[in-house]
């Protein structure tokens, strides 16, 4: 195709030149030129020959009068890109005086290759130590290029653990609209400076520009999301909360977040809505621990709710250790016995095994108890739990009497203890 253009370009040029020269032959026209008293008489032709002719020579004329300057020219820019490069290696291999006074001396030099010589110098200059001195590269930025100067100063506050001077530099108004990636270090500052809001805030225009890669911006969105639902007021919690998409408050981080603040404001309802929400849509063994030991009302509604979930998830550990938690809490230790050996045989661990022991101890079972609470401390360590303390002490009816006669006569002889089940 492009050949075919080309082709019909020169027939097409070719055709105009032959109807014009036969034009000129057909009527060559007359030229008159009076200058100064003197008349000068041509044809067309030679006329138009004649201003060619005379545009050919000035144009060459000009081009070996500049010939000089131009090689001048391109001699410093060879020079300047060879400092450049030679500036960059160095900053590189880590010699900062000597990279700083390379890329400085290429920066003046070349205009084109200023914006980027000043800005590696001020990295360099800040590598030695010298933070003034980097200023003073940056500085010297004129504002055709006030973007790139804005994001170095940027990326230096914050490298220093100063974004309100990063906000500030990012803010300026010779700087805006900002590019990809002053809207990536705009959003790191809002993030770091305690203002996650905002930095969640500016997703979309990260997305739209491109400004980091897409897996990186789904982990922002929900530790910004996280943060925001961690630090927002009453005012506040409801508005972030809904403004989420669905998936977000499904994700176990964010929900947990919404849900610990929700119910730090004593929103019962509202918290215990927001995990059931996110159990319907994907069972997560930490959100149900949290739905049942969150420190809010309701707790018959989580019982019933637990218990109906329990039938779906028998061996959920998360469930049992919950449900044996609401069971001592109102006195029934056989149940919560119950629930406890079932989370143990699936692994619940250390929390089941002292629950275990609290519960041993409201039955006066202060050996079964301690181990228990034993069993616990080697759950927690990695070790090797004792499976006899799972099975309850069996009491015969001969050894209850002798246990309340000692518990009412301490003079009484302690009764034998009677065997635990074997391993």
């Amino acid at each position: 195709m492009h050949l075919f253009r080309n082709l019909l370009f020169w027939l097409l040029l070719a055709l105009a030149g032959a109807l014009a020269a036969q034009m000129l032959l057909q009527d060559p026209g007359e030229v008159l030129v009076r200058f100064r008293g003197f008349d000068y008489r041509t044809s067309v032709a030679w006329a138009v020959f004649g201003a060619i002719g005379t545009i050919a020579a000035l144009w060459l004329l000009w081009t070996l009068l500049t010939l000089p300057f131009r090689a001048l020219r391109g001699r410093r820019q060879r020079q300047s890109h060879g400092r450049l490069a030679q500036g960059l290696s160095a900053l590189r291999q880590g010699h900062w005086s000597r990279a700083e006074n390379l890329l400085a001396e290429a920066a003046e030099d070349d205009d084109e290759d200023a914006a980027i010589a000043r800005v590696y110098a001020a990295k360099a200059a800040q590598a030695r130590g010298d933070d003034d001195a980097a200023r003073r590269h940056l500085q010297t930025l004129g504002s055709g290029h006030a973007g790139t100067r804005a994001i170095a100063l940027a990326e230096g506050a914050l490298a220093d653990d100063r974004p309100t001077d990063a906000l500030v530099a990012l803010d300026a108004p010779d700087a805006q609209p900002l590019p990809p990636r002053g809207l990536a270090l705009r959003a790191r500052a809002y993030a770091v400076s305690g203002v996650p809001s905002q930095a969640y805030g500016l997703l979309g225009a990260m997305r739209q520009q491109q400004s980091l890669p897409a897996a990186q911006l789904d982990d922002l969105q929900l530790q910004w999301a996280e943060a925001m639902l961690r630090e927002a007021d009453a005012n506040a919690l409801a508005e972030h909360w809904e403004s989420l998409p669905k998936p977000v408050r499904a994700e176990r981080r964010v929900v947990t977040a919404y849900a610990q603040r929700a119910a730090a404001l004593h929103w019962d309802e509202a918290a215990a809505r927001s995990l059931e929400q996110a159990l319907a849509s994907r069972w997560d063994e930490t959100l149900a621990a949290l739905y049942l030991g969150l420190p809010i009302g309701q707790v018959d509604t989580r019982r019933a709710q637990a218990e109906r979930w329990l039938q779906a998830q028998p061996g959920s550990p998360s469930l049992l250790l919950g449900l044996a938690r609401f069971a001592r809490e109102r006195g029934d230790t056989p149940q919560a016995r119950d629930y406890l050996q079932r989370a143990i045989a699936q692994g619940a661990g250390s929390e089941a095994w002292e629950e275990l022991g609290h519960v041993h101890g409201l039955a006066d079972d202060d050996r079964q108890a301690r181990a228990a609470y034993a069993n616990a401390l080697r759950a927690g360590r990695g070790e090797t739990v004792v499976p006899a303390a799972v099975a309850p002490l069996t009491t015969t009816p001969a050894t209850a009497v002798a246990d309340a006669d000692r518990r009412t006569d301490p003079s009484a002889a302690a009764p034998v203890p009677p065997t635990l089940p074997s391993a």
